[in-house]
């Protein structure tokens, strides 16, 4: 008796526990029972925060996030008003405004059902918006005016999905790849031939700053050479003077001082022959220390 009492007492607090339903701060319940929403007066009842009661096994709940969300998708191809491609990636926060439009337009409140109608309202809208501008009024001031078109747009069609769009941005503005490639290497083409014109003026420049330097060498090398010669020619002058004043002096020594280099310089090799008369003017200052 004790033991059957005991599993009454499980199934009773079971059965009691599975009664109660808990809604957390920033989320919304709704309850469904043999597949219809649960009404009142009519309308959609929505659970809020707190602890409500339910027919366990019965009724269905369907926890909503009421907190507002991001939508970041990726990246989708426009066209602006000159029929130029674009890649754009944007990003949409959103949050539920009418839960019991929400839930029947979304198939019970499923996230991502909504996230994809969502998505494809606001590329609409900003396919829109974008066919309106040239590329040079999307990049160059007015982004701020295309997203709050686009949000005003989106806030309009996202009414019928419940749902309450806080803010449309656009992250990146990128061209299509392959128009990307082909600007890319045109404007590598084009610092190419820029590179290539300084390169050339460069070598043009060095050419003749060598030409003028070399000139400049020439010119001083020759300069160089023609002081050389002048003072060796006024240094052989000298010379000459200096041997002329003198022999003038006394003539017998002076050839007698020539004549001993001479003999120093025939005798500096040990193997050195030569072949002269005895009579001749070479011997006479070894015959006679006055030359007779």
């Amino acid at each position: 008796m004790g033991r059957f009492a005991l599993i009454i007492l499980v199934v009773i607090l079971g059965v009691g526990f599975s009664s109660l339903m808990v809604v957390n701060e920033g989320e919304r319940a709704i309850v469904s029972r043999f597949g219809k929403v649960l009404k009142d007066d009519g309308v959609t009842k929505v659970f809020t925060p707190g602890l409500h009661f339910k027919i366990p096994v019965v009724d269905k709940v369907r926890y909503l996030d009421a907190r507002i969300q991001t939508l970041d998708g990726a990246a989708d191809r426009f066209v602006t008003s000159e029929k130029k491609d674009l890649m754009v990636d944007s990003y949409v926060k959103w949050r539920i405004r009418d839960f019991e439009k929400y839930y029947l337009s979304t198939n019970g409140g499923i996230k991502a059902n909504a996230e994809s109608l969502l998505q494809a309202k606001i590329n609409n809208d900003l396919r829109t918006e974008f066919g309106r501008r040239t590329i040079k009024e999307i990049v160059s001031g007015k982004r701020d005016e295309l997203q709050t078109d686009a949000l005003q747009n989106a806030s309009e069609s996202a009414e019928n999905l419940g749902i309450e769009v806080v803010d449309v941005r656009v992250k990146q503005i990128n061209l299509p790849a392959n128009v990307s490639n082909s600007i890319y290497q045109r404007m590598r083409a084009e610092r190419q031939a820029v590179a290539k014109e300084h390169r050339a003026q460069g070598k043009e420049q060095a050419e003749i700053i060598r030409a003028t330097i070399d000139a400049n060498v020439t010119v001083k090398v020759a300069e160089a050479e023609r002081k050389a010669l002048t003072i060796r020619g006024e240094g052989d002058a000298l010379a000459a003077k200096i041997y002329a004043d003198a022999y003038s002096k006394d003539v017998e020594f002076y050839n007698f001082l020539r004549s001993l280099e001479a003999y120093k310089e025939s005798f500096a090799g040990k193997n050195d022959v030569m072949v002269l008369e005895p009579e001749g003017d070479f011997f006479k200052y070894m015959k006679s220390s006055d030359g007779k």
